[in-house]
């Protein structure tokens, strides 16, 4: 099928952000973090060990040493937990007649095993929601987390003394 000449065609590596930065995939870039891979090239593997993050892509050589996946990656693993698990326990407690000591050993393993098994994906998954929007170091004009000019260190001390 041709597409006609009056209809403009999308190149979607050509687009510019409001950054004027080219756009990148951002569900795309989420997936892969989830699958703990590169949220660029999707091969390459996203983590050294279980959360500790590559400086860079084995694969693709995208410099990801910019990350700050630091507190969001538990809070969202601790929401996401509490809403599944607390619902069902909360059922199973109504409608069962099981010892306290049952439910404990029904819902610590598994409450244990699903925030483990959660935390890397979604610890990736943030780390490519910061890629795919160009935040903190990931934006190539320059270094966002560096002090506004004229900041001295002790400033904020004394602001607040």
């Amino acid at each position: 099928m041709e597409t006609s000449p009056s209809v403009p065609t999308r190149h979607p590596d050509t687009e510019l952000n409001d950054l004027g930065l080219p756009k990148r995939d951002l569900f795309r870039a989420m997936r892969r973090g989830f699958r703990c891979r590169c949220p660029n090239c999707g091969k390459g593997a996203l983590f050294a060990g279980y959360l500790k993050p590559l400086p860079e892509c084995r694969v693709c050589g995208e410099d990801l040493s910019h990350q700050r996946a630091d507190d969001a990656p538990p809070y969202f693993t601790i929401l996401i937990v509490g809403h599944v698990i607390v619902p069902i326990m909360v059922t199973v407690f109504l409608l069962t007649d099981l010892s306290n000591a049952a439910h404990v050993a029904i819902w610590m393993p598994l409450t244990l095993a699903m925030t483990l098994g959660l935390l890397r994906p979604i610890k990736g998954t943030i780390i490519a929601l910061q890629w795919a929007l160009y935040m903190h170091g990931f934006d190539p004009r320059g270094d966002p987390d560096a002090m506004p000019e004229g900041y001295l260190p002790g400033d904020a001390a004394a602001e607040n003394g």
